[in-house]
């Protein structure tokens, strides 16, 4: 067992034989041995671990043109992406009873702002995004998906589950700013130019020490204690030092000047479902409908698999329960995302935190959507958390899924050769997908090479060879004249 199981033992699970309240019963807490403060900490801290996609989303989207040169609108983003992530995370929440959080995916919005946008208008972009999200439910209804999930073998869940602990890391040491990239040699560096030397990475050393020694002695709450306490160091400091512009990165943790703004939900509805093969040609279109699906397809996918290993949620078979809800809420979501212009919706990796805090159930969601409606009114408050208060929760997180790399079987080159592809091909190319695509397609070549070919589901071939053609996605652009 992780040690991530055992977060927050000190508030006990209910007594197993006492009536059990409505909540208990709906969200089966006494069967996950959790509790209902537990499920609301583990909420919260979710929130607060992946509250900066309602500022960094509108960034990346809004800092994109469409072929009409026409941009969307800053404020509308930052409407739209919480109240999308408020209503796809408490669906999930109460549909798969799983504590897996949902917002606009990073990576998938880049897709979308920077590959589709550019050969068709926004809202002929988004209806692809609509499209891509249909896809991905009549996969997950038709019992595809599920097949798919399952056909992965056991060991190579758990090196996704690794691999994420690794990639989750990485995120929040680039977010917080305390390991660096640069086009020269090292690709990463600690700091600036290898050394530590600014106030903000101060906190994020501060708020990660926080954060182990009160998980370490098994504090309930540790990860939102030393969030809420870094991000007051993070306010004290900016308001007596000078910190250059920028350099907390996405939010400053400045004292807003108001609480409250009111929202705006113009971009609600603004969807053209066909028109972006028109404008960019179908061929055009259907690259970039291929790019998202198969994108929102294996990062949710990985997402799940290794947050519902970590939270002890998969049986003895590698199978998550009610796996073919959750999927076909996943495709939901991405949908959802389309038509409310923020880009498509995905399983969160930052869930991890929470599931680190405790949260074992849907109730958890209940509590990270119920903040993202809160966020509504309240963009001004939610800026105030730097990435460097909430990202050492994710390094923490990372350390303990990285537990998981003891159940694989190392002395077997058919599992370890595949297994560390998976594992480092995350963090080093940035993609759970790519990630994925790595372990299964060799997984599925170490196999043939043995000559145990038929040790490879029938389900797992197609996969394979969707793998190769993405990766070979350029290559096959430019044979077939796509720009």
């Amino acid at each position: 067992m992780s040690h991530a199981k055992t977060a927050g033992t000190t508030d006990g699970p209910p007594p197993a034989g006492g009536p059990r309240g409505p909540l208990d019963r709906f969200f089966d807490l006494t069967g996950r041995g959790t509790t209902v403060a537990r499920e609301l900490r583990g909420g919260v801290t979710t929130f607060f671990a992946m509250a900066y996609i309602i500022l960094l989303n509108p960034i990346i989207l809004g800092g994109a043109k469409d072929v009409t040169g026409a941009s969307l609108s800053i404020p509308q983003l930052t409407t739209m992406t919480a109240l999308s992530a408020a209503i796809a995370t408490v669906i999930m929440g109460l549909v798969g009873n799983t504590p897996l959080a949902v917002a606009a995916g990073l990576g998938i919005n880049a897709v979308v702002a920077f590959q589709a946008a550019p050969v068709m208008t926004w809202p002929q972009a988004m209806g692809l995004v609509v499209i891509e999200g249909v896809i991905i439910v009549l996969l997950a209804v038709s019992g595809v998906r599920e097949r798919i999930m399952n056909a992965i073998p056991l060991a190579l869940k758990h090196a996704i589950a690794v691999g994420i602990g690794c990639f989750i890391a990485l995120v929040g040491l680039i977010d917080a700013g305390f390991v660096t990239s640069s086009d020269q040699s090292p690709p990463l560096a600690l700091g600036t130019g290898g050394h530590l030397q600014t106030w903000p990475a101060v906190v994020f050393a501060f708020s990660l020490v926080l954060m182990v020694v009160l998980y370490v002695r098994k504090v309930p709450g540790a990860i939102l204690i030393g969030i809420v306490a870094a991000t007051a160091l993070a306010v004290i400091i900016q308001e007596n030092a000078s910190i250059r512009e920028g350099g907390w990165g996405v939010v400053t943790p400045d004292m807003p000047d108001k609480l409250f703004a009111a929202p705006d939900f113009g971009l609600f509805g603004q969807v053209d479902l066909f028109g972006g093969f028109g404008r960019a040609g179908v061929i055009t279109a259907l690259v970039v409908l291929f790019t998202l699906v198969l994108s929102g397809f294996f990062d949710a996918m990985g997402t799940i698999l290794g947050i519902s290993d970590e939270a002890g949620l998969v049986n003895e078979r590698g199978e998550v329960p009610r796996l073919g809800r959750v999927l076909t809420v996943d495709g939901l979501s991405a949908s959802l995302g389309g038509v409310t212009s923020s880009s498509a919706n995905t399983v969160f990796v930052e869930s991890a935190a929470g599931v680190g805090e405790g949260a074992r159930t849907g109730l958890a969601n209940l509590a990270t959507g119920a903040l993202f409606t809160v966020a509504l009114f309240l963009t001004p408050l939610a800026a105030v958390v730097p990435a460097q208060a909430a990202a050492p929760a994710l390094v923490l997180v990372g350390a303990l899924m990285m537990t998981q790399v003891a159940k694989l079987d190392w002395n077997d080159l058919g599992i370890a050769v595949p297994a560390f592809l998976t594992i480092i091909f995350m963090p080093f190319t940035f993609s759970i997908t790519i990630g994925i695509g790595m372990g299964v397609v060799s997984y599925a070549v170490v196999q043939a090479a043995r000559g145990q070919w038929r040790a490879v589901s029938i389900w797992l071939w197609p996969v394979v060879v969707l793998f190769l053609l993405f990766f070979a996605i350029s290559p096959i652009e430019d044979w077939l004249g796509v720009k």
